[in-house]
């Protein structure tokens, strides 16, 4: 039986202005399954600094082998997303070491240190889940 994945996008615009990077907040729900993402209504960081963006969801997202199935895409402008954490906190080869996935079960935060400017994008938060009989990351 194939399994559905079950796709929740969090839409954090961001946009850089002067030597701050804004990061807004907004909130989406997949409506299959009523799961819900919450967030806070925006943050922001000195281009240097640190920014926490949140990601928390209404169910627990899957876990297999200890690993917890979501995800955070970067979006630039014109670009198509780009994969920088999977599994909650494995790092994506080639993704800057500024940015760190962490968290578990309904409340995952992805962390960048060390703002620079060209961090100025759209990220998502995706949950996610392992295909019956596959070990692919969907």
């Amino acid at each position: 039986m194939t399994l559905i994945c079950v796709l929740i996008w969090t839409l954090l615009c961001c946009c850089f202005t002067g030597k701050l990077l804004y990061v807004f907040v907004s909130v989406s729900s997949e409506s299959r399954g009523q799961i819900t993402v919450t967030q806070p209504g925006a943050v922001s960081s000195a281009v240097g600094g640190s920014v926490n963006i949140k990601c928390r969801t209404s169910q627990n997202v899957y876990v297999h082998s200890n690993y917890h199935y979501l995800a955070w895409y970067q979006q630039g402008d014109g670009d198509v997303p780009k994969l920088l954490i999977k599994r909650a906190h494995e790092r994506i080869s080639g993704i800057p070491a500024r940015f760190t996935g962490s968290g578990s079960n309904s409340d995952f935060t992805l962390t960048i240190s060390g703002v620079q400017a060209e961090d100025a994008a759209v990220y998502y938060c995706q949950r996610t889940l392992l295909l019956k009989h596959s070990h692919t990351h969907y």
